[in-house]
């Protein structure tokens, strides 16, 4: 049986691309390890028939961080027998290149997003220098790639020449999940129960423009669940805000247990604003696992996302990410049901076709075609 090793330096428990990919490729009789980062509070393995290896790294993020999980993932690769490496994101994929080349395995790169172009990033000039020297001297040498989004893939053709396989983040199907109670949160029948959610709830993703929109609201109730760099922030706003009796805390979960939250809601928010090239071409997880709930979104002005939810009418758009231009769309959605209603059953049409049995077939396609190739790196 042939080996395959997935880096990635997330959390594996919570990262369902990578869930996905390792599945697949296992579907394909591949015996896989995925390689990951101890986090602060790892959650447990779900997936059978998968082996999962975690670094520990003595930083929680940093330089130093990924500087030393590269250089222990480098050794780790060294040592370890396999036929094809995917390295998932530039913050992996100079250990897999090398490795890859020096002992002729082949290697297949999964951008989860436009790297080089992250909020913040590029104000750090030297940082910025040094991801982005790594990008010019590995991608376009690469040759089985896989990337997020069209204007993503686009980005990387016209920079690099390459040509990447788009695979969008759709969600597993979750029609075998029991939904949690609303109850739970006290939200009444005839309130709005909104959903923020994701293991990335960082700057620029508009926490703190929605938790000052839910004072201008009234008979609306919000359910943040997940993990970021702003999350104690987001704590001390909601905790000063007039509507902090209506905006509920979950932490960080399973994304089964997360999804059967999800599910129990009206609609789930996703509010990135337009502060780096990223996040302008991004097509979120959580976009898709709303999607996969059944329920509408309400989302920011960004290319990508407009012309998907525009394109199934399953949610709305904001005019902008504002405290007052959220509030505008959540009382209207929170007082015509009528339009609540009709925007449920377009998600839910668009849950029917926004499979992951369907999206999967190019992915599919790709590791087949590395399988059965003779080509190296």
């Amino acid at each position: 049986m042939k080996r395959a090793v997935i880096a990635v330096i997330s959390d594996l428990s919570t990262d369902m691309r990578v869930r996905k990919l390792a599945l697949l490729m296992a579907e394909e009789s591949l015996n896989v390890t995925v390689i990951g980062r101890m986090s602060d509070s790892p959650l447990p393995a779900t997936d059978t028939g998968i082996r999962a290896i975690r670094i520990r790294v003595p930083f929680r993020k940093g330089p130093a961080m990924y500087m030393l999980f590269n250089l222990f993932l480098f050794f780790r690769l060294l040592f370890r027998r396999y036929d094809i490496c995917v390295a998932c994101d530039l913050d992996t994929l100079m250990p897999c290149y090398i490795v890859s080349g020096l002992f002729r395995k082949k290697l297949i790169y999964d951008s989860h997003e436009y790297f080089t172009g992250q909020y913040g990033l590029e104000e750090r000039h030297f940082r910025h220098f040094l991801w982005k020297s790594a990008e010019r001297l590995t991608v376009p040498h690469v040759k089985y790639m896989i990337t997020v989004s069209d204007s993503i893939a686009d980005l990387y053709r016209d920079e690099y020449g390459v040509d990447p396989v788009v695979v969008r983040n759709v969600a597993s199907d979750v029609s075998h999940l029991e939904p949690r109670h609303r109850s739970e949160f006290g939200a009444a029948d005839n309130m709005l129960l909104l959903v923020f959610q994701g293991s990335g709830i960082n700057p620029g993703r508009g926490g703190e423009e929605l938790i000052s929109a839910m004072a201008m609201t009234s008979g609306v109730r919000l359910l943040f669940i997940g993990s970021g760099d702003v999350m104690d922030r987001l704590y001390r706003l909601a905790t000063e805000s007039p509507a902090r009796d209506r905006i509920t805390f979950l932490p960080r979960m399973p994304w089964e247990e997360m999804m059967r939250y999800t599910m129990c809601c009206d609609a789930g928010i996703s509010a990135d604003t337009d502060t780096c090239i990223n996040q302008r071409f991004s097509l979120p997880n959580k976009l898709f696992d709303y999607i996969a709930a059944g329920i509408p979104a309400v989302v920011s002005p960004l290319p990508e996302i407009v012309a998907l939810v525009k394109h199934y009418g399953c949610g709305t758009v904001l005019e902008e990410v504002t405290p007052e231009a959220i509030a505008r769309e959540l009382q209207r959605l929170a007082n015509d049901r009528v339009l609540l209603h009709a925007l449920k059953e377009r998600a839910l049409t668009a849950r029917r076709e926004l499979t992951w049995e369907k999206e999967k077939l190019r992915e599919q396609e790709l590791i087949r075609s590395v399988i059965n190739s003779n080509y190296y790196k």
